[in-house]
């Protein structure tokens, strides 16, 4: 069984990666997800408000950072790649070149940012986005892939305008955290809350839109719990499938649960290869570029419900 794929140029032996989280903060935990079979790992975000700090965890400042990402590589037989979270251009760009002199093969921007100020524009943010990936594209040689979130007024095109602009794969969705109310002490509350398969269907939707149609590549996140979910990433044409938030319920070597799924799926359906399947159920290949296709599934969706209705 062949799977593998071809990510933003590097050779991945399968197409799930561990993504961005507080277990790929540990070496060990790393050396596990390559024996469980991941084609690669994101380390955790180096955010620029801890660079100066010597925190170990998650949440680590620059040289514990940068010293993880030389120990990863230097053990590790599958591509690590580092994940930076900045605030300013100077923070972006310094640690952009620190990261790729410890040995990371790729570096993801992820770029976290709610624009609460009422007065910038849609435009202005998406000049946000593109400065950064061309500036961080322009001071690296290694590939360069950037996490966004679905809040854009006309996202397909963000997407097409970053991939020119230099961004070496789009890794869709970011997950905001969102604040919940407690109405008994009547205050904000913060909490981690990990996916859930629902969460597959918008990043699906946008994978679908943009396969073979952008030049970067594209890795699916969030909402992946089983290879049910790894399946469809791939038939919308998803060129690898991150998952966290299940590694994060059931441990490292879920992985190589999610990957004999997969294998199952495959032989179940006489398929040698995972390129066979990637894209086939996207919008190109499906021949869905007219937007009055998708217009016309939407109200067919409505009609049946109505029918079920009564």
């Amino acid at each position: 069984m062949d799977l593998t794929t071809r990510y933003m140029g590097l050779e991945l032996n399968c197409p799930l990666i561990a993504s961005a989280s507080p277990l790929t903060s540990k070496l060990g935990n790393i050396l596990r997800l390559e024996e469980a079979g991941a084609g690669a790992v994101v380390l955790p975000s180096l955010f620029e408000e801890l660079i100066e700090t010597d925190l170990e965890g998650a949440h680590m400042g620059a040289k514990p950072y940068v010293e993880l990402v030389e120990k990863a590589a230097a053990v590790a037989g599958i591509p690590i790649i580092a994940s930076l979270n900045g605030t300013s251009t100077e923070g972006w760009l310094t640690h952009a070149r620190d990261l790729e002199k410890a040995g990371a093969a790729a570096l993801e921007l992820n770029i976290y940012f709610i624009p609460t100020d009422l007065d910038m524009s849609g435009e202005e943010v998406e000049r946000r986005y593109l400065d950064i990936v061309r500036s961080v594209r322009e001071r690296v040689k290694i590939p360069v892939a950037v996490k966004l979130g679905p809040y854009f007024s006309a996202f397909g095109n963000l997407a097409r305008r970053l991939a020119d602009g230099g961004a070496d794969a789009l890794v869709l969705f970011n997950r905001f955290y969102q604040p919940d109310i407690d109405i008994g002490s009547l205050r904000l509350e913060n909490d981690l809350r990990l996916s859930d398969r629902h969460e597959i269907r918008l990043p699906m939707l946008w994978i679908s839109v943009l396969a073979g149609r952008v030049r970067s590549s594209l890795a699916a996140s969030s909402g992946v719990e089983t290879s049910e979910e790894v399946i469809k990433y791939l038939l919308a044409g998803a060129d690898v499938v991150m998952t966290t938030s299940a590694l994060l319920r059931f441990g490292p070597g879920y992985l190589a649960t999610l990957r004999d799924g997969l294998v199952a799926w495959m032989e179940a359906h006489g398929v040698d290869k995972v390129k066979a399947i990637r894209g086939h159920l996207s919008h190109l290949e499906l021949g869905c570029c007219d937007p009055l296709f998708d217009r016309g599934n939407y109200l067919d969706i409505l009609n049946t419900r109505a029918r079920e209705a009564g």
